[in-house]
């Protein structure tokens, strides 16, 4: 079996909503998905969104995004995206002087609060001494990792 070692991309989404007086406007809104390449991740968010807006959209843009690794939580509360740069602190054998290297995480998380309670939560299973340098939320509408499909997934619905 094949391992999957994928990378994480955002892609903006652009379309016409509905908004609650009725009236339509054009959005854009930026969601991430994880692919094995941009052609996947544009395969991947088209099926995805495809079951979230009724008419046409279009892919308006893919990056590579910059997360080592996107951090989940099954909170009911936890419907925000906040990027979390980390300090990883080492130090240099030969100098003995302390050494830190920046790394990106995206947190899952309701609150600001929740999002660095969850990097906690996390980096406590590690003996990484790190320091949170930042933590901000982001514009990220959601995350659609990877899952593979079992024999006995039924679609939703059958036409």
């Amino acid at each position: 079996m094949r391992s999957r070692t994928a990378e994480w991309f955002e892609c903006k989404i652009r379309y016409e909503k509905t908004q609650e007086d009725g009236m339509q406007k054009k959005v854009t809104e930026t969601y991430t998905v994880d692919g094995l390449s941009f052609t996947e991740a544009e395969q991947r968010i088209m099926e995805e969104m495809s079951a979230y807006i009724s008419g046409e959209f279009e892919v308006a843009d893919i990056k590579k995004a910059a997360y080592k690794e996107i951090f989940f939580s099954d909170e009911e509360t936890a419907d925000r995206w906040y990027r979390a740069k980390l300090q990883f602190i080492t130090i240099d054998e030969k100098t003995e002087k302390e050494k830190r290297s920046n790394v990106t995480y995206l947190v899952n998380a309701g609150t600001l609060n929740g999002a660095v309670g969850n990097i906690g939560t996390v980096m406590s299973g590690t003996m990484i001494d790190y320091v949170i340098a930042a933590v901000a939320e982001t514009q990220l509408m959601d995350v659609f990792e990877y899952r593979k499909k079992e024999k006995d997934d039924k679609p939703e619905f059958e036409g």
